[in-house]
């Protein structure tokens, strides 16, 4: 039987008194794109940082194909790839300098034909003999992602790798990402963009105050929320409703409303019926199946702890 890819076993982490991580169990398949989130202080970078090897195990254990990021912490290191959320570099190496410094970390003296795949795919060219320092924001977001490759992992992890670029480069990184994941690799996922996630993640889990409290397939998390919502644009501002509507009612501009209503069993025409009768003028409408975000805040917008939802 395959090993998983990363195996996370009842792990606990503290920091003095807090509790970060409260017993936090997952697999993630090889070849899988998985999906980690999460509001801030949820304890995501935590559980990353012990995945990587940057933090202690409270207690519990972590494993990359099947080898203990503690006990085999040199073997773990080959297999992992980590793209940080913070821009963390050495300033005084070019570019290209720097990809061959790392290469060596890993003993990969005969690794310039990666490397210079690495610079081309991430339009790196015109910067590879740059001193890393002097790069912009988004240049030195593109040498981190070469870096976390340079090696070639199995398992790669990019933390927020969207936080701060630009549209053009998050498309460029995206499409990488893609490339990477159909060439069989891991891809482990941390973003605040929840339609990036929604987008390119098979399978998603929610940390929320330390505790596991979602696992699923993207399309099941989605299945989960009840509602969709009906845009309505109105000829004339929208009067004051009554209380059966009005505790529908998710935006109202001027003009515009938005209303929640069941997914199944709820017929559009009654509530079009209700709003005429409570003298709103219907010029169009339109229906908005739930995304993630709804599903997202759905799990974490409550502070106290919840059980896992787990399927998969």
């Amino acid at each position: 039987m395959t090993a998983p890819a990363i195996w996370v076993c009842n792990v606990h982490k503290y920091f003095g008194a807090v509790h970060a991580l409260r017993g936090i169990d997952l697999s993630i398949q090889p070849g899988e794109f998985f999906g980690l989130l999460g509001p801030n202080g949820a304890g995501k970078s935590t559980l990353i940082h012990l995945i990587a090897g940057l933090a202690r195990i409270s207690s519990g254990s972590i494993t990359i194909h099947g080898y203990d990021v503690t006990r085999d912490y040199r073997m773990t290191r080959r297999i992992l790839g980590v793209v940080p959320q913070e821009l963390v570099y050495d300033p005084f190496f070019t570019v290209r300098e720097l990809l061959a410094i790392q290469s060596g970390y890993f003993g990969l003296g005969a690794n310039r034909p990666w490397i210079e795949e690495l610079i081309e795919t991430l339009h790196l060219n015109a910067k590879a003999d740059t001193i890393v320092q002097r790069l912009s924001g988004g240049m030195k977001r593109r040498v981190l992602i070469a870096q976390a490759l340079v090696h070639r992992p199995a398992v790669v992890v990019l933390d927020e790798p969207t936080a701060g670029v630009d549209v053009e480069l998050r498309q460029a990184l995206w499409g990488f990402a893609q490339r990477l994941h159909a060439e069989g690799r891991t891809l482990v996922l941390t973003t605040h963009y929840l339609s990036e996630a929604e987008n390119l993640c098979g399978r998603i889990a929610i940390i929320q105050n330390g505790c596991l409290v979602a696992l699923d397939s993207t399309a099941g998390l989605l299945e989960r929320c009840p509602y969709r919502r009906l845009m309505v644009t109105c000829g004339a501002p929208v009067p004051e409703l009554p209380a059966q509507l009005a505790e529908r009612v998710v935006e109202r501009h001027d003009k515009q409303l938005t209303l929640r209503i069941r997914r199944t069993r709820e017929p559009i025409g009654n509530i079009l019926d209700s709003l005429r009768a409570a003298g709103v003028q219907v010029v169009d409408l339109q229906t908005q199946d739930p995304g993630l975000e709804e599903v997202f805040l759905a799990f974490t917008s409550e502070k106290s702890e919840k059980p896992v939802t787990r399927n998969g």
